[in-house]
């Protein structure tokens, strides 16, 4: 095996440990105080604090049990740039959410996306909540959301495997994830 292999391995492994351990302890934060607003627990979960992002992020369906879902909406709007979700590319997203450690509520999330379009403010509000992160968490975000997209992308394939398997969509799509990223 490849020294790179084993260290994609190990990063993955570690990740889905600390997605787990981190659901566990918001599951505590909810169980402490059920009653507090779902706002407040995503503005503690999310480390967010602009009040109109928080409410659009809200009403989009994202909660402190949803917040890890944040990752894979650049793959579900790549996937859904030319109208469908193709299975290829509902695997890609499925395995990324698998990798990302998404919980139960999150994964409820994202099959509500791979089933339907997902919202139209869906792409908005996750690009002012990357330009609400600090420019080096960004930085360091960009080429793994990237990467993330393009394999998502490239999953269709092309014609018969003679065409590029990226369509003109999905290539707009990616133009606009990378300078979401970049600004």
């Amino acid at each position: 095996m490849s020294k790179d292999f084993l260290d994609e391995r190990r990063r993955a492994l570690e990740e889905a440990y600390f997605a787990r351990h981190n659901d566990e302890l918001i599951r505590k934060l909810h169980a402490s105080d059920p009653d507090r607003p779902e706002k407040e627990k995503l503005a503690e979960a999310s480390g967010l604090r602009d009040e109109v992002l928080l409410d659009r992020l809200v009403a989009l369906g994202f909660g402190s049990r949803t917040v890890a879902a944040l990752s894979l909406v650049p793959l579900v709007i790549v996937a859904w740039s030319d109208g469908v979700v193709c299975d290829k590319e509902k695997e890609a997203i499925l395995r990324a959410a698998r990798d990302a450690g998404l919980d139960a509520a999150g994964q409820d999330l994202l099959s509500r996306w791979l089933a339907s379009a997902p919202p139209p403010g869906l792409l908005a509000a996750w690009t002012d909540y990357v330009h609400a992160l600090a420019p080096e968490v960004r930085i360091a975000l960009r080429h793994k959301v990237m990467g993330r997209a393009r394999q998502v992308a490239e999953a269709a394939g092309g014609f018969l495997g003679l065409l590029s398997g990226i369509s003109p969509q999905e290539e707009k799509a990616l133009a606009k994830l990378d300078a979401a990223l970049a600004h």
